[in-house]
C-alpha cells in the first residue's frame, strides 16, 4: 500500500510568483544599496519569527570546486543555533583532511530568498553561507567568504564597486541523469535540433527555458533575454549585472534551478562546456566593471573603444595573468575541448573590440554599459574563485607603473600571438609553477585545488581527440559522486 500524506493539513507557505519577486527583489535591492549585517539579521530573523508558515531554511555554500552544497535546518533549530552551525569539512571537496574536519558556516543574512514551492517545495527559504574556522576567522578555502572580504576592502580603500554579468550556456539533454549514464556507446541525445533564436513556441526547450527564466524571475534576478544558442539543444537565460557576490550567488541559483526544472521535465540540463563533439560548446563570459561613487569608471568617451586609461591597465592585469588563470576559469578537462577556434571559442591572449578569438573582448559601451569581457571562463568554474581571481589581477594592473604596463604590452604583442594552454594537464602544470597564485589564494588553497584536480585529470584523458571521454565527464566536480569516483 503507498503511502498519501493528507497535504491540507500542511499549512506551508506558498506564494504567488508575482509575491514572491516583489519580495526577492526588495532584499536584493537592499543588498546593493549596502545595509549591513546587522540590518539584514534583525529584518530577515524577525520576519522568520513572525511567518509561521516557512517550516525550514535551506543554506547554501560552495566547495573549492564550485559544487554548490546544500542543508535543510528546521526553522526553529535555526533560529536558535545562527552562531553555532558547524559541519565535517572533511566531506566536501577541497576543504579539511579527517584530522582537522569541523567548520562553522556564517550565514549572509542579505543573500535570503523566498523559494518558488512548485520548484523548491513549499515553505522554504535560501541563505548563502561563508565557511569559517572553528575560531571564527575566515577559511582559506572558501572563496566566497574571501569574495566578500575583498570587495569589502576594495569598498573602504578606494571605495571601488565590482560588478559583474555573465553569459552561462548550457545544454537540455533526453533522460534524467544523463552525465551519470554518460558513456562513448552512450553518448548524450539532445532534446531538439533547434539553433540559435529559432526554437518553437512549444518546443521542449522554449517550456524550459520559459520556466527557468519564471523561476529566475520569482528570485529576484531581473532577467534580460533569454533564447537558444547557436548549438542544437543549447540555451543562453541572461539576468542584470550586479556586485561580484550577488552575481556568483545567482550563477549557483541559475544552475541549481536549471537542474531541476530539466529533471521535472524528464531532461537533463548540463553545463559541461563542450558535452557534444563537432557543435559550439558552452561558456560563461564574464562582463566586469568598476564603479565609484556610482559612477562606471571603466568608461572613457575618448578612451580607447571608449574604455578609460584605468579600465585599460585593469584589462592588462588580466591579460598578463590569463595563463596562470588558465586552471582556473576552464577548470575541467572538458572545458578545453571549448578552446576550438573553429567554434567560435577564444584563444588569443589578446583583447579586442571585433575579433572573438580575442580572450577579452571590449563591448560597445556607454557610460553605464562599458565594461570588459572575458571569453574562455567556462560555465562549470568556481564563480567566487573565478572573480576574486580576476578582481586581483584588476587590480594589480591598476596599480602597475607605467613602466610595468608598457613591457607587459610589449610583451603580449610580439609574435606569434600568445595562447592559452592546449589541455587542462598543461594549464594545471602552469597553475601550480604560479607562485603568483600560491600569494593571492594562499598555500593550502593553492595546493588543495592542484590536489583535487590531479586526481581527476589522472582518471582522464590527456589526448582528447575528436570524441568525449567517459572519464571526462563521469569524474567531472558537477557530476561525479562516490559511486561514480569507487568505478574507477
Amino acid at each position: 500500500m503507498t503511502f498519501s500524506p493528507d497535504l491540507s493539513l500542511r499549512e506551508h507557505l506558498s506564494l504567488p510568483y508575482h509575491e514572491l519577486e516583489k519580495f526577492n527583489r526588495e532584499i536584493k535591492n537592499e543588498q546593493l544599496e549596502g545595509k549591513s549585517q546587522e540590518y539584514f539579521q534583525k529584518k530577515i530573523t524577525e520576519y522568520l519569527k513572525n511567518e509561521t508558515r516557512i517550516k525550514a531554511i535551506t543554506v547554501a555554500f560552495s566547495d573549492l570546486e564550485r559544487k554548490i552544497q546544500m542543508l535543510d535546518y528546521d526553522k526553529k533549530f535555526f533560529l536558535g543555533s545562527i552562531d553555532n552551525l558547524t559541519f565535517d569539512g572533511s566531506s566536501i571537496s577541497g576543504f579539511t583532511d579527517l584530522g582537522s574536519s569541523d567548520l562553522r558556516l556564517k550565514i549572509d543574512f542579505g543573500s535570503f530568498r523566498l523559494l518558488p514551492s512548485d520548484i523548491f517545495g513549499t515553505g522554504k527559504g535560501i541563505l548563502f553561507a561563508s565557511v569559517r574556522n572553528i575560531d571564527g576567522t575566515q577559511f582559506e578555502s572558501d572563496f566566497r567568504g574571501r569574495l566578500a572580504e575583498k570587495i569589502q576592502e576594495i569598498k573602504e580603500e578606494y571605495n571601488y564597486d565590482f560588478f559583474v554579468a555573465p553569459e552561462i550556456e548550457g545544454f537540455l539533454l533526453k533522460g534524467t541523469d544523463a552525465e551519470q549514464n554518460f558513456s562513448e556507446e552512450n553518448p548524450f541525445q539532445l532534446v531538439t535540433k533547434g539553433g540559435y533564436f529559432n526554437a518553437l513556441p512549444q518546443d521542449d526547450l522554449r517550456k524550459f527555458i520559459d520556466t527557468v527564466a519564471e523561476v529566475q524571475r520569482a528570485l529576484g534576478f531581473e532577467n534580460e533575454k533569454d533564447h537558444g544558442e547557436v548549438a542544437p539543444s543549447q540555451f543562453e537565460i541572461n539576468f542584470k549585472y550586479a556586485s561580484a557576490l550577488i552575481t556568483a550567488d545567482q550563477i549557483l541559483l541559475y544552475k541549481l534551478v536549471a537542474r531541476q526544472v530539466a529533471k521535472l521535465m524528464g531532461f537533463t540540463a548540463t553545463f559541461l562546456p563542450k558535452p557534444v563533439s563537432g557543435i559550439n560548446g558552452s561558456g560563461m563570459h564574464t562582463n566586469m566593471s568598476l564603479a565609484q561613487n556610482g559612477k562606471n569608471i571603466f568608461y572613457d568617451k575618448d578612451g580607447e573603444d571608449g574604455i578609460s586609461e584605468l579600465g585599460q591597465k585593469f584589462c592588462t592585469g588580466i591579460l598578463h595573468r590569463a595563463k596562470e588563470l588558465n586552471a582556473i576559469y576552464c577548470s575541467s578537462v572538458n572545458a578545453f575541448r571549448r578552446l576550438d577556434p573553429n567554434f567560435e571559442a577564444p584563444n588569443a591572449i589578446q583583447k579586442s573590440a571585433r575579433d572573438r578569438g580575442s580572450i577579452i573582448r571590449i563591448p560597445l559601451g556607454n557610460e553605464k554599459s562599458a565594461r570588459i569581457e572575458l571569453r574562455p571562463v567556462a560555465p562549470d568554474a568556481n564563480p567566487y574563485l573565478v572573480f576574486f581571481t580576476l578582481l586581483e589581477s584588476g587590480l594589480e594592473g591598476i596599480n602597475a607603473t607605467d613602466k610595468e604596463i608598457a613591457d607587459i604590452k610589449s610583451f603580449l604583442a610580439k609574435k606569434p600571438i600568445k595562447k592559452l594552454y592546449p589541455t587542462f594537464h598543461d594549464a594545471l602544470g602552469g597553475y601550480k609553477s604560479s607562485t603568483y597564485l600560491r600569494k593571492i589564494m594562499g598555500e593550502f588553497s593553492h595546493d588543495k585545488f592542484y590536489e583535487i584536480k590531479k586526481e581527476t585529470i589522472d582518471r582522464a584523458p590527456k589526448s582528447l581527440g575528436t570524441q568525449v571521454k567517459q572519464g571526462e565527464v563521469i569524474f567531472h566536480h558537477e557530476v561525479r559522486n562516490q559511486i561514480l569516483w569507487n568505478k574507477f
